[in-house]
């Protein structure tokens, strides 16, 4: 008689988030135990956390955790109760614009958080862990598309150096104690139930609602908008292939997206980047409603253009993304009249 396989048990931090959501919904589809961690915080409609939470907590296998990353005894207390096969952290201080109004949210929530969570992980001897990075890593660099392989020491706001220094203490946690990660590069993810500060989101509450939208470099931008059922096939994918040191490794000829750790670095992107007057043309046309456009200029810590190379995705997981956006974003903005009623 063979022996019945153990549950997996993972971790999701920002679990009401929109990443974390759609995250947590499918390892559960998949009949995994999933613990979702979040706390809840303001930044944006909290109300809208809650909605994603009460959808996950129809699963008897879901977990919910009111808990912030920067309280360490609650973490500990949690990794005591719990030995986690993977943990996925998706918990963090969003949005570049916001960076330059509050740093410091970013520093308790993205670097304090992720050293209380990697230091639980080290203890705990969990087998795996994936965390968020974002394309805002690659600042203003006009060389496309962008690669893990590129220099990306130059920020351009503090959101992006916060997750430059999260990809940073990882490699040192992989070097020193040998616990895998892998850090995700996200590009403009989009979907139902996403963030309410995010472009998509914000144009089709103002079209509807009759209102201006406001296009920042005067409609000159270019996202490499990716559908979140994509960027979760690659995280469960990923999930299930830890980290280990590359077999290329050459100390004398050292690259930023390899190491003799284990440790690994991917974009999580569509590898199609889209003006973003194109994105708000497909979003008049399944709205049914022309926009009126207020242009501006570049604002403060913002990148012209994102483009990523998905090489590495391609050969390591055979991932490639299927959404294209005039998809997309129909199914965003079904999902949108459908949760607001109108």
């Amino acid at each position: 008689m063979s022996t019945p396989t153990r549950t997996r048990r993972v971790l999701v931090t920002g679990a009401a988030g929109f990443i974390g959501f759609h995250l947590a919904a499918r390892l559960l589809a998949d009949g995994d135990a999933v613990v979702g961690l979040d706390n809840l915080n303001d930044y944006y409609d909290v109300s809208l956390k809650r909605a994603r939470l009460d959808r996950l907590r129809d699963w008897p296998a879901f977990t919910f955790e009111h808990l912030d990353l920067v309280d360490r005894s609650g973490l500990d207390a949690l990794f005591a109760r719990t030995a986690f096969d993977l943990v996925v952290n998706l918990a963090a201080q969003a949005g570049v614009r916001y960076s330059l109004v509050n740093p410091q949210a970013y520093v308790d929530s993205n670097i304090t958080g992720f050293v209380n969570l990697l230091e639980c992980c080290r203890q705990a001897g969990t087998g795996h862990v994936l965390y968020a990075s974002s394309s805002s890593v690659y600042g203003a660099r006009t060389a496309t598309p962008f690669s893990v392989d590129q220099n990306v020491d130059h920020p351009i706001s503090f959101y992006a150096a916060s997750k430059k220094a999260n990809e940073l203490i990882a490699h040192t946690y992989s070097h020193l104690f040998r616990l895998p990660t892998t850090g995700l590069r996200l590009f403009t993810v989009y979907g139902p139930w996403g963030r309410p500060d995010m472009a998509m989101f914000l144009f089709t509450r103002a079209i509807l609602a009759g209102q201006p939208i406001e296009v920042f470099n005067d409609g000159r931008m270019e996202r490499d908008f990716t559908y979140i059922d994509d960027v979760v096939e690659a995280l469960v994918r990923l999930g299930r292939k830890p980290a280990e040191p590359d077999p290329d490794w050459d100390g004398a000829r050292p690259r930023p997206g390899i190491s003799d750790a284990p440790y690994r670095l991917y974009n999580i992107g569509n590898h199609e980047p889209v003006r973003l007057l194109r994105m708000i043309e497909v979003l008049e046309g399944c709205l049914g409603r022309e926009a009126e456009k207020r242009f501006l200029p570049l604002q403060p810590g913002d990148v012209p253009a994102t483009y990523a190379d998905i090489d590495d995705l391609r050969r390591d997981i055979g991932f490639e993304p299927t959404v294209a956006i005039e998809d997309g974003v129909a199914r965003f903005v079904r999902w949108y009249r459908e949760h607001y009623g109108v």
